[in-house]
């Protein structure tokens, strides 16, 4: 493989995890608000963030499968769509 496909694929691969790193927890924030209702504690999203954030930094294994989930998505669907095209 050529060295554009590895750029190109870098260059996904960070987007997607700013995306993970910065827009999931307020949309995780803003859908458990909606489903379940307002938070108890102070701070809100800023709390719930801050806390994703902290655990990323310290190798917590959930807050890395959050963080890294929209690029695990994309490669799933590209498996699924590699394996569904793939001749019988």
């Amino acid at each position: 493989m050529q060295s554009g496909y590895w750029k190109r694929e870098l260059v996904i691969a960070a987007a997607l995890f700013g995306c993970g790193f910065l827009l999931l927890p307020p949309a995780i924030y803003w859908v458990g608000k909606e489903v379940v209702g307002e938070h108890g504690g102070d701070g809100g999203m800023v709390v719930l963030a801050d806390q994703i954030w902290a655990d990323f930094l310290t190798l917590e294994p959930a807050a890395w499968l959050l963080v890294f989930s929209p690029y695990l998505v994309l490669q799933l669907i590209r498996l699924i769509r590699r394996t569904w095209r793939a001749p019988v």
